[in-house]
């Protein structure tokens, strides 16, 4: 399909949906904001200072208007020690010209058990001194112990977990030799021979300082179609400790894009791993997954490419869930200021649909710069809510709360939480962000992790030239939990890409196991439920990613479960 044929068709789907309601006699009505109650609490507390989080990031912002030092960066919860609890770790972007003393790098945190974070960046071997962007999880060796790959302006690195709280540089050996300028990337293993591959997400091929201006003459960051785009990569596990490019072979190096964000799903329900990859400015890409070790990039024919207008959007990070309970994955990403946020409902055979205006996310994003963005049950009604980190990458109005130090107060914007009201309509609720909401900078990337094993769902953001902030989840719950570890015994290590279904009061609740969302970073991969009212879950099925179903008995709610795939299981 041709972006002028999109278009039309696209502006048809907008004017159908306006004049029928998706089959009413007029749309349906927008959510009314929550009413004021005594139980209007904060939902966020930040705890940052208090558990010895002080990392401040450094990208070595000057006169120079160099782009990355505007893009970046991202984040990583995760248990690398495997003592049970999410350790931090925190991407920097080096200074180019050498002005900071020390030099940048990145910083791991270990959750100790009074739980605070100790820097054990030195001990560990993870300082990296790269430019970072994104960051990647995933045990790559299937050792048990989770690895590590960074995203980097200039030439990416692969760490090596050994197991016995320190890292190596395995980068040269395993192979791997991405030199653009990388964004994110994530472990997938798109050809289910049980080792992960790793997807990388290229921007731009930028290799030196642009001028560019703004309106008033002033000198600015230039926009992405100043530089050209480039091809994103696809290296292959062999499962000996190597990769292989097969960026070409696979079909994903065929196609160029300035690429942002991305998310592993299987968005087909097919059973095998596709990928779906944020574009800034241009079409953006879904590569689903022939089961031949191909990919075809099919966006455009499922309605996933453009926006309901037929646009390409400046999209940056996304997330995926299934927001109306029907079983598939609907889709979420960010965008520019002035261009609103954006949902696609997955209707299966149907493909996407932007139903951005329906589900009350587009107006309240008109004035904001998306970065990070996740779904997750906050409240523990059953349905899934929204945060979404902001910071913008040109100038603009200054918010009361800026930090006045900083050099980019000009591109801080304040974050933003959705409430779901049960039929996949979202209200914004700053009124119930507390700390979350009130922390005016330039946010990047956003994690999200029960980091106090409480049950509830916390989050993390990290700032472009600012401080890391982390933001205890205090929402009042309307409900019980559970959340789901699934592994796979017989390479041990989480399922990748398994599909956890709940059954609760005869609904059946879906979640994937999958860390890889949002912006540049890596989030906790337990899959975690709100149950609302019911005191014990009937059933949980996995569908695990060889394709073998797994029934487990029902179990009382509130707790943290492992889930362990029987080896006597029969893929065939």
């Amino acid at each position: 399909m041709s972006p002028s044929l999109s278009h039309a068709v696209g502006c048809c789907l907008v004017i159908l949906w306006t004049i029928s309601g998706c089959g009413k006699s007029k749309p349906p009505p927008p959510p009314a904001p929550p009413q004021a109650t005594s139980q209007d609490v904060p939902w966020f507390t930040e705890i940052s200072q208090q558990v010895g989080l002080d990392f401040h990031h450094e990208s070595g912002v000057d006169d120079s208007y160099f782009m990355p030092q505007i893009v970046g960066s991202g984040a990583a919860l995760f248990d690398y020690d495997a003592d049970g609890d999410l350790d931090i770790y925190l991407i920097n972007s080096a200074d180019r010209l050498g002005k900071t003393v020390p030099a940048p790098i990145n910083r791991l945190y270990r959750r100790e058990d009074d739980g605070t974070y100790r820097d054990v960046t030195t001990a560990s071997g993870l300082g990296d001194p790269g430019f970072g962007m994104g960051v990647a999880i995933g045990d790559y060796d299937n050792d048990g112990y989770p690895d590590v790959y960074l995203a980097n302006y200039g030439p990416d690195a692969f760490y090596r977990n050994n197991g016995d709280g320190s890292f190596t540089d395995v980068t040269s050996q395993v192979g791997v030799n991405n030199n653009e300028w990388a964004c994110s990337a994530a472990f997938i293993d798109y050809d289910l021979d049980g080792y992960l591959d790793v997807f990388i997400v290229n921007y731009l091929d930028y290799p030196e300082p642009k001028v560019c201006t703004d309106s008033a003459g002033r000198p600015e960051y230039c926009g992405p179609s100043a530089s050209p785009p480039v091809a994103d990569v696809l290296y292959r596990n062999n499962g000996d400790g190597s990769f292989t490019d097969v960026s070409a072979s696979t079909g994903i190096g065929a196609i160029r894009g300035r690429g942002l964000g991305l998310i592993c799903e299987d968005f087909n329900d097919d059973g095998w791993p596709d990928v779906y990859i944020t574009n800034d400015g241009d079409a953006n890409f879904l590569w689903l997954n022939n089961g031949d070790g191909t990919f075809t990039e099919s966006a455009t024919i499922t309605g996933a490419a453009f926006n309901a207008f037929g646009e390409a959007e400046a999209s940056m990070g996304v997330t995926a869930g299934d927001i109306d309970d029907d079983g598939d994955l609907d889709l979420f990403m960010t965008h520019l200021r002035r261009e609103s946020n954006t949902i696609y409902r997955n209707d299966g055979d149907a493909g996407f649909m932007d139903v951005t205006g329906a589900s009350g996310l587009g107006t309240p994003s008109m004035r904001f710069t998306g970065f990070g963005a996740a779904f997750v049950d906050l409240d523990h009604d059953g349905d899934l809510d929204l945060v979404v980190a902001n910071g913008r990458v040109k100038r603009g109005v200054l918010y009361d709360g800026a930090d006045p130090q900083s050099t980019l107060r000009d591109y801080a914007e304040p974050n933003l939480l959705f409430l779901n009201d049960g039929q996949a309509r979202f209200s914004e609720a700053g009124h119930l962000a507390g700390a979350l909401g009130q922390r005016i900078g330039v946010s990047r990337g956003l994690v999200v992790g029960d980091i106090d094993n409480d049950g509830d769902l916390d989050v993390l953001i990290t700032n472009c030239n600012g401080p890391v902030r982390l933001f205890r989840n205090d929402a009042p719950k309307q409900g019980h939990w559970l959340i789901v570890r699934a592994v796979d015994p017989a390479l041990r290590r989480d399922a990748y890409g398994a599909r956890v279904v709940v059954t609760v009061g005869g609904r059946k609740i879906h979640r994937t196991i999958n860390p890889g969302y949002s912006y540049a970073s890596s989030c906790d991969p337990r899959a975690h439920f709100g149950l609302g009212s019911a005191e014990r879950v009937e059933e949980i099925v996995i569908r695990w990613p060889d394709g073998t179903i797994e029934r487990f008995a029902g179990r009382g709610a509130d707790q943290i479960v492992t889930l362990s795939k029987s080896l006597k299981l029969d893929p065939s």
